[in-house]
């Protein structure tokens, strides 16, 4: 657990219960690259996508292990400039690095690459990367509200079912779908349960402690034992009476741009100020798990359109984003919203416009916007910016 300012000091009666779970997450990549090798030299095929789009059912459904391949670490991005423009997000460049250096195992033994067409930088990116790599581009049509651009999503998914069925020589039957789906569907109902455990005032989580929870690789049994264990040792918080963070302390809805391991930066400066992450919107929180694949009807069809529901900023008009705010706000009692933003990631760039009125003017809250890259060069700035925010919540 990350040590906490003077701030957030904890009561001298409460004690931590067991972090094992916690100690795993930290340091899973190491497990996860085990398994990945293990399963390739069985004969399993090993997918790469670095998107919520991407769907990790039909990837299971095809018998392949899905592995979200997005860059969090600001070691590789100095590579990635060696060809791509310095002033792209630090995601895609990180991404892109570790393409370049070789150094990212779990890409290396990819047998394919799914490339969602969400942002015209990683469109780009993708080309560069198809030079040496298998890739399959899943293009996203952007109006969430029509129904011909669903039937056209519907079709997209279609096709990544047949090009997994051509490079794995396998047939992914009505039946696999359905089994893939509830695997998936019991692994997201435990990332949620611990995303909702942020509900609890006082907290008895940090946003620290439930960001270190996120991992790379989908349908990994480890990972679903070490997340019951995280829930085990929230219960055992509450029935100690440990708090993660004052009563008092200001609560703050955390949306915009992903975080991963190692980019946990604004997190950890936010309750470093004494405030504390209740909840995470973003990709990397609670947005890819917050509706379940329906089990019922067309398999398929209802792949495609629980991924089609993602309120990401490509999306035009993206207002199942505001309602998804609106929601948290309320169910985890919010005291202000803060807005990651990476560095050129234009689209959630222009949508903080539409998102500041949002929440000053909809939902009554303070707002802050937070353009900022992987290093940590600004972190004395922010903190500067986000003590004056959490003092407006008093």
């Amino acid at each position: 657990m990350m040590a906490m300012s003077n701030t957030t000091v904890q009561p001298p009666h409460t004690q931590s219960p067991d972090t094992s779970a916690l100690d795993y997450f930290k340091s899973a990549i190491s497990d996860e690259i085990r398994y990945v090798s293990e399963q390739k030299a069985a004969g399993r095929g090993i997918v790469g996508f670095y998107c919520e789009f991407t769907p990790r059912d039909l990837i299971l459904a095809a018998d392949a292990v899905p592995i979200c391949l997005c860059g969090t670490s600001q070691n590789t991005i100095s590579h990635a400039e060696t060809l791509l423009p310095a002033n792209l997000c630090p995601m895609i460049k990180s991404s892109f690095g570790y393409a370049l250096t070789g150094g990212c195992p779990l890409l290396n033994d990819s047998d394919l690459l799914v490339a969602e067409t969400t942002c015209d930088g990683k469109k780009k990116m993708y080309e560069v990367l198809s030079r040496d790599k298998n890739m399959h581009v899943l293009e996203l049509t952007q109006k969430p509200d029509e129904e011909r651009a669903f039937k056209h999503w519907l079709a997209e998914v279609e096709e990544m079912k047949e090009k997994l069925e051509q490079t794995f020589q396998l047939k992914i039957t009505e039946q696999k779908l359905r089994d893939a789906i509830k695997a998936m569907n019991e692994e997201r109902r435990l990332i949620l349960a611990i995303q909702e455990l942020g509900k609890h005032k006082p907290s008895i989580v940090s946003g620290y402690e439930v960001a270190q929870t996120r991992y790379r690789v989908a349908g990994f049994y480890q990972h679903m034992e070490q997340m019951e264990n995280f829930l085990t040792m929230a219960q055992e918080r509450i029935a100690q009476g440990y708090q993660a963070a004052p009563i008092h302390a200001p609560r703050i809805l955390l949306t915009g741009c992903p975080t991963g391991h190692g980019t946990e930066k604004l997190i950890e400066i936010i309750e470093e100020c004494g405030g504390v992450v209740v909840v995470q919107e973003a990709c990397s929180g609670i947005k890819g798990v917050y509706e379940e694949v329906s089990e019922q009807g067309d398999p398929l069809e209802a792949i495609a359109r629980k991924h089609f529901n993602i309120p990401c900023s490509c999306m035009t008009p993206n207002k199942k984003r505001e309602e998804m705010l609106k929601t948290l706000a309320r169910d985890y009692q919010a005291d202000a919203v803060i807005d990651l933003v990476w560095q050129a990631c234009h689209t959630y760039n222009v949508e903080s416009v539409l998102l500041h009125d949002f929440v000053r003017n909809e939902l009554g809250l303070p707002y802050m916007k937070v353009e900022t890259d992987y290093s940590s060069s600004d972190r004395e700035q922010l903190k500067v910016r986000v003590q004056t925010l959490l003092e407006l919540t008093q």
